[in-house]
């Protein structure tokens, strides 16, 4: 049997492999630390002197733990409205993608929104199978882009966002908005905050009301998408937003504005 250095160790070496598996799974990078942290006490546990292939066991162990996780969670994520949006990663937008581990196999904020609307063990399947037989790199020749032309794409998109909110021009926003567009926003226990908007003019009527906040923007990769961190004047963080763009509009937006989940949030990756 391996000594427990030598454990330790090989844990190491997978630790981020099974990160990724957590929190595609649960959609919370605290939930996804306690998954990873469980499957470590487990194979402190158990002999695993004939396993050939331990990235394997352990994948399967974590998986194991995230689904016992989802299939005792109770917690607002149960809301009507559905305006839970999971846990953003966050880093710069002027990474590059081609040679950034991270981005590789990234998820978006989209995609994590449609899981939790997966049964555990059809989330658990869909993760395994479909999230990690196939990354980024792979999914772009599909759409006839290559990584960084796709990257560029959504990035136009969102800097025309981003210029119209600024100016106020409301005409220009809503040409860069797919008219079918969803707005899901999270703002935990602060009252009005949390919304379901769909269209727009709707969507309009909401970056109407920020305008006028003077907001600084910085432009980031949310779970490797494209997406904006807004500080108040005060340098506070005030939200997170996730942007979905196809065929060069937005036609979805999931917005982290929860002060006690922003607080959380791990920034160092975009500070200058």
């Amino acid at each position: 049997m391996p000594t427990p250095e030598r454990l330790a160790e090989q844990f190491e070496q997978h630790r981020a492999h099974l990160r990724a598996v957590a929190y595609r799974m649960l959609g919370s990078a605290s939930e996804a630390e306690d998954a990873v942290q469980e499957s470590w006490i487990r194979l402190g546990r158990t002999d695993v002197d004939d396993v050939a292939n331990l990235r394997g066991w352990l994948t399967t162990v974590v998986a194991r733990v995230c689904l016992d996780m989802l299939r005792t969670r109770t917690s607002r994520r149960e809301d009507p409205l559905d305006t839970h949006v999971p846990d953003p990663v966050i880093t710069r937008a002027d990474d590059d993608p081609e040679s950034s581990a991270v981005l590789a196999d990234a998820v978006g904020l989209a995609l994590l929104v449609v899981l939790e609307k997966l049964e555990p063990a059809e989330r658990l399947a869909f993760v395994l199978h479909d999230v990690f037989g196939m990354n980024f790199g792979e999914i772009a020749p599909l759409v006839d882009r290559s990584v960084v032309a796709t990257r560029q794409l959504a990035s136009r998109a969102v800097d025309a966002f981003l210029a119209a909110v600024q100016d106020g021009d409301f005409e220009a926003l809503v040409a860069v908005l797919d008219p079918a567009i969803v707005l899901r926003a999270d703002g935990g226990t602060i009252k009005g905050m949390s919304r379901l908007v769909h269209g727009a003019q709707a969507v309009m009527a909401q970056a109407a009301m920020f305008s006028k906040l003077g907001l600084s923007n910085q432009v980031v990769l949310v779970n490797g998408n494209m997406g904006v961190v807004s500080r108040l004047p005060d340098g506070r963080v005030l939200s997170v937003i996730g942007f979905t763009i196809a065929g060069g509009k937005v036609v979805e937006m999931d917005i982290l504005a929860d002060p006690d989940r922003l607080s959380l949030l791990d920034l160092s990756a975009i500070e200058r």
